[in-house]
């Protein structure tokens, strides 16, 4: 876990454990990327959601509460810390979480459910990344496109689907792969944007979009 300029805000790594199941802790919201929440199954870990920019994850601290489901992070992302409150304004929390739940479990929902390449676009959608505009993206532009995204394997468990179904899919919403050898272009973390908005991968062209082989 590193910190950041402030002691309430910590930057996590893609791939990183932010808190584990049975710990005990303080409730975070999400500034940027997006969190997995799993639930422990033996050595396995099941997702059960993820968490967007400005949702809230470890509710259960304000119970007084362990955290239920263990947190990860699908992509860089930035967590804040949110202040102990006095009992007046814990129900505002509350009432958030309660309906980010619902909403997100919908979302879960439909990355489980139809065929992949649905499953994948609504992956794609939560992310805020145009569809469409890959199919104006460059050849040349591919492998930053794709290195942009988490790793195969966590997409494929996230639409439980096997990493050459979703590869196969994939072929199928994103340009084809660069042949030239060489440096990848530089790609601007989607992560580092403001709550609900992206950045640019590289001008005027898309958004960003990839997959760590």
């Amino acid at each position: 876990m590193t910190s950041t300029h402030s002691s309430a805000e910590r930057v996590f790594a893609s791939q990183q454990s932010i808190f584990l199941t049975g710990e005990s802790g303080q409730v975070w919201r999400v500034v940027q990327g997006l969190v997995r929440l799993d639930r422990q199954s033996g050595p396995v870990c099941q997702p059960v959601q993820l968490a967007l920019p400005g949702d809230l994850v470890g509710i259960e601290a304000l119970c007084g509460q362990p955290y239920q489901l263990s947190a990860s992070a699908l992509t860089r992302c930035q967590l804040q810390a949110v202040p102990s409150a006095a009992e007046t304004a814990v129900q505002p929390l509350l009432q958030q979480a309660l309906l980010q739940h619902m909403q997100r479990s919908q979302d879960m929902a439909q990355l489980r459910t139809g065929s992949v390449l649905q499953r994948l676009s609504h992956l794609l959608a939560l992310m805020e990344l145009d569809v469409p505009a890959f199919a104006r993206a460059e050849v040349g532009d591919a492998d930053a496109i794709r290195q942009a995204l988490p790793a195969l394997r966590e997409v494929a468990l996230l639409v439980d689907a096997k990493t050459e179904t979703v590869c196969r899919a994939l072929a199928q919403l994103l340009p084809p792969r660069s042949r030239k050898g060489g440096p990848v272009r530089a790609v601007r973390d989607w992560s580092a944007a403001a709550p609900g908005r992206l950045a640019t991968v590289w001008a005027a062209h898309t958004k960003p979009f990839g997959v760590a082989a």
